[in-house]
C-alpha cells in the first residue's frame, strides 16, 4: 500500500508561483530514439520482475541519470504496473530524477490521481522548477480534486495560462463542478464557454437530470438541437433518467418516439435500451419495459436487473421470480432487487431462503442487502430476528458505520428498543445528519418528544444543520408529546435559521400538533392560510381531534374535505360516526351508517398479528379461517376460566 508522503517541502496551495518559465532540455515530442539494448528491453517487458532486473542494469550503466531513459522507467511503473510498482516510482522520481520535465510530471500526476494532496503537492513542485502546465496537467489535477476551494484554484491556474478555451478541459471543470454540488458554477463554466461540443451539453443535461432540474434540462436539450450539434445517445439517456426520476411516462414515451425518428442510428444501443427499460420501470410502465426487453438482441445483466427490480418494485414478485431464475448471470444487484421486494411485501420467510441461497452461491452481501433484512425486520417487528442481523453486522462492518447504523436505530426504534437504538446511536463513530434523524424519529415514534428535542439540540451544538427530514421528525415528537410552544418556535426558525422551506408535511406535523392539544379552530386557520392544498392527512387531524373533544360542526367540515379527496375511504366516515356517537347523537350515528351503505363504502376491518417461529398469524374479529383456530379457542376458553377463578377468589 502506497505509504503517504510528500513529494517536495510544502508551500502554501497555489502561491504565486508564475515565475518565467524555462524550456526544457529534452523535448519528448522530438526525442523518443530508442538506441539503447537496455531501453528496448524495458518497451518490451512484461513483468514486475523483469522490471525490476532492468532497472538495475539501468542504474550499473548510469542511465537513471539521464532525462529520457527515466521517464520511460517512471511511465512503466507508475502507469503499466501501479498496483504493483508504484512504491518504487515515487522514490525514482524523489531520488533518482534531478531535471524531472514536463512528461515526468504528468506522468506522476497522473498515477498519483487517487490522492488529492499527492497531485496539488506534485503540481506545486512542478510550478517551483520553472515548468509550464499543459492541458493534461490540468486534467490529472481535476481528476485528483475533492474540494470545491482547490477546484476554483485550478479553475484560475487554466484561465491565466490560456487553457479556458479548451474544450475537453472545460468540460472536465463542469463535471468536477457538478461532482461538488455547485451546478449554478457549472453553468457559468457552459455560459462562457467559446465552443460547445455534445458531451458539453451531455454533462449538463445529465447533472440537471440528477438535481430534478426538469426546465433547464429541456431547454439545454433545445438549445443543443437548434444549435446544429449533433445528439447521442447520451443525450437521451439523461432525458430518459430525468423522466425516470418524475415519473412522467408520457414525456418518456415522446423521448423514445425521438430515438427513433430523428436519431442517425438504425438500432439502439444496448445502454440507451437500457435507459429507456429503466424509464419505463421507474414509471410503472412493465408491459412496455418488456416489449422493448424482449425485442432486444444484445442483453447484459444491468438489462435483467431492470427487469426484475421494476417487477419488485411493483409487487409482482411471480413475475420478478420468474426472470430472476432464468437470467444467465446474476450480480450483487439481482440478489439486491429480490430482496428488497420480498422486504416490501413483508415475505419474511421466502426473504431468509433466497437469502441463504444467496450466501450458498457465495454472493457476499453488501450494506443494501444488510439494510433491507433490516428494514424486513424493523416493518414485521420481529426483534429477534433483528438483533440476530445486529449480531452478523458487528462481525462484518463492526460498531462505527454510520449507514448502517442508522438502520439498526430504527429497527429497534420500531420495535419498541429505544433503549438499544441509543446504544447503538452512541457507539457510531462518525454521526451524520442521518444517524441523528434516525434517532430523533425513533424517539418522537415511541413517545419520548423531551428526549428528542435535546437530541436535536445537541445535532445543532454540534455545527450540523438540519434537513427538511429531520425537521418533520422534530414536529413529529412534539406533536405527539404534546409540546406546542417547542413545537411552533421549530416551526418558526424553519426558513430563517435552517432555511428549509416549510412543505406539505411540515403543515402537516403543525396542523396535527394544534388539533391534538384542542387547538382545532387555530389549526383549520393553518389549513386556510398555508400556501399549498391541504392533504388528507391534515383533515383526518381535524376530525380526529373534533372526535375526541366532541367539536361536531369542525367534524362534519373535516368529513366533506375528507369525502372530496377520497370518496372512497371509509376512515372519515367512522370517525364521524364516533363522533355523534361519543355526544349521543345516535341518530346521527345511524345516518352516517347509511350514507356509507347507501354509496357501497364497507368498513375497513381490523386485524392484529403475532410472530412465531419468523412467521407472522394474522387475525381479525372472531376468526375461525386460521389453521390452529380449534387449538386457539381451547386455550383462549381456558384462560378465561382461569381468570374467572382468580376473580372470585
Amino acid at each position: 500500500m502506497l505509504r503517504s508522503r510528500r513529494i517536495l517541502p510544502p508551500l502554501l496551495l497555489f502561491s504565486n508561483l508564475f515565475l518565467p518559465y524555462s524550456i526544457p532540455c529534452w523535448d519528448p515530442a522530438v526525442s523518443l530514439t530508442l538506441n539503447h539494448p537496455t531501453l528496448l528491453l524495458l518497451e518490451i517487458c512484461k513483468t514486475p520482475h523483469h522490471f525490476r532486473q532492468i532497472l538495475a542494469q539501468m542504474m550499473r550503466l548510469h542511465l537513471t541519470d539521464q532525462t529520457f531513459p527515466m521517464s520511460r522507467l517512471l511511465h512503466f511503473s507508475a502507469i503499466s504496473f501501479p498496483d504493483l510498482l508504484l512504491d518504487h516510482a515515487i522514490p525514482l522520481f524523489e531520488h533518482f530524477t534531478p531535471s524531472p520535465n514536463l512528461f515526468i510530471f504528468n506522468t506522476m500526476m497522473s498515477a498519483l490521481s487517487f490522492s488529492a494532496d499527492e497531485t496539488v503537492v506534485l503540481y506545486k513542485s512542478m510550478l517551483l522548477f520553472r515548468i509550464c502546465p499543459n492541458e493534461q496537467s490540468f486534467l490529472c489535477l481535476l481528476k485528483a480534486s475533492d474540494c470545491l476551494l482547490v477546484c476554483k484554484q485550478i479553475h484560475a491556474h487554466v484561465i491565466v495560462t490560456g487553457f479556458d478555451g479548451r474544450v475537453y478541459l472545460q468540460n472536465s471543470l463542469i463535471k468536477v463542478y457538478m461532482k461538488c454540488g455547485k451546478l449554478d458554477l457549472a453553468s457559468k463554466v457552459f455560459e462562457v464557454m467559446p465552443l460547445r461540443d455534445a458531451a458539453s451539453y451531455n454533462i449538463m443535461i445529465s447533472g440537471h437530470s440528477k438535481k430534478d432540474c426538469s426546465m433547464e434540462a429541456f431547454n439545454l436539450f433545445h438549445d443543443m438541437v437548434t444549435s446544429g450539434v449533433d445528439v447521442d445517445g447520451y443525450t437521451m439517456v439523461g432525458l430518459l433518467q430525468l423522466c425516470g426520476g418524475m415519473k412522467v411516462a408520457l414525456l418518456g414515451r415522446s423521448i423514445h418516439g425521438w430515438v427513433f425518428r430523428r436519431m442517425s442510428i438504425s438500432k439502439p444501443c444496448l445502454i440507451l435500451n437500457n435507459a429507456l427499460m429503466d424509464m419505463y420501470a421507474k414509471c410503472e410502465k412493465m408491459t412496455s419495459a418488456l416489449k422493448l426487453f424482449e425485442r432486444m438482441e444484445k442483453k447484459d445483466v444491468i438489462s435483467w436487473n431492470i427487469i426484475i427490480s421494476g417487477f419488485s418494485s411493483t409487487g409482482a414478485m411471480d413475475m420478478a421470480c420468474s426472470y430472476f431464475r432464468e437470467m444467465p448471470m446474476r450480480d450483487l444487484v439481482s440478489w439486491n432487487a429480490m430482496i428488497a421486494g420480498l422486504a416490501q411485501m413483508g415475505n419474511w420467510p421466502s426473504l431468509m431462503i433466497l437469502f441463504k441461497e444467496m450466501l450458498a452461491h457465495r454472493v457476499k452481501p453488501d450494506r443494501v442487502t444488510n439494510v433491507y433484512l433490516l428494514s424486513a425486520a424493523s416493518e414485521l417487528g420481529f426483534l429477534d430476528q433483528g438483533r440476530s442481523i445486529h449480531g452478523w453486522l458487528v462481525k462484518l462492518h463492526g460498531n462505527s458505520d454510520a449507514f448502517l447504523g442508522s438502520a439498526l436505530i430504527e429497527m429497534y426504534c420500531k420495535c419498541g428498543r429505544t433503549e438499544k437504538g441509543l446504544l447503538v446511536f452512541e457507539l457510531i463513530k462518525s454521526k451524520d445528519l442521518t444517524s441523528w434523524t434516525a434517532m430523533i424519529t425513533g424517539l418522537a415514534f415511541n413517545g419520548h418528544g423531551m428526549k428528542a428535542l435535546d437530541l436535536f439540540a445537541e445535532l445543532l451544538e454540534g455545527g450540523l444543520v438540519p434537513n427538511s427530514v429531520t425537521l418533520i421528525s422534530v414536529l413529529s415528537a412534539c406533536s405527539h408529546s404534546g409540546l406546542v410552544d417547542h413545537g411552533l418556535r421549530v416551526f418558526s426558525d424553519m426558513k430563517q435559521k435552517y432555511g428549509v422551506e416549510p412543505g406539505v408535511q411540515h403543515y402537516g406535523c403543525l396542523v396535527d400538533l394544534l388539533a391534538r392539544s384542542g387547538k382545532i379552530v387555530e389549526a383549520r386557520d393553518v389549513i386556510r392560510n398555508m400556501p399549498m392544498k391541504p392533504s388528507k392527512s391534515m383533515w383526518g387531524s381535524i376530525l380526529s381531534a373534533s372526535r375526541d373533544h366532541g367539536d361536531i360542526r369542525h367534524a362534519k367540515e373535516a368529513l366533506e374535505k375528507l369525502v372530496e379527496l377520497n370518496p372512497e375511504d371509509d376512515g372519515g366516515y367512522v370517525l364521524l360516526s364516533n363522533v355523534y356517537a361519543s355526544c349521543g347523537r345516535w341518530s346521527y350515528t345511524d345516518k352516517v351508517r347509511e350514507i356509507m351503505a347507501r354509496r357501497g363504502i364497507k368498513k375497513t376491518v381490523g386485524w392484529s398479528c403475532v410472530a412465531i417461529d419468523g412467521i407472522l398469524h394474522y387475525f381479525v374479529s372472531s376468526d375461525q379461517l386460521h389453521q390452529s383456530w380449534v387449538a386457539i379457542h381451547s386455550t383462549l376458553s381456558g384462560l378465561h376460566k382461569e381468570m374467572d377463578f382468580l376473580a372470585e377468589i
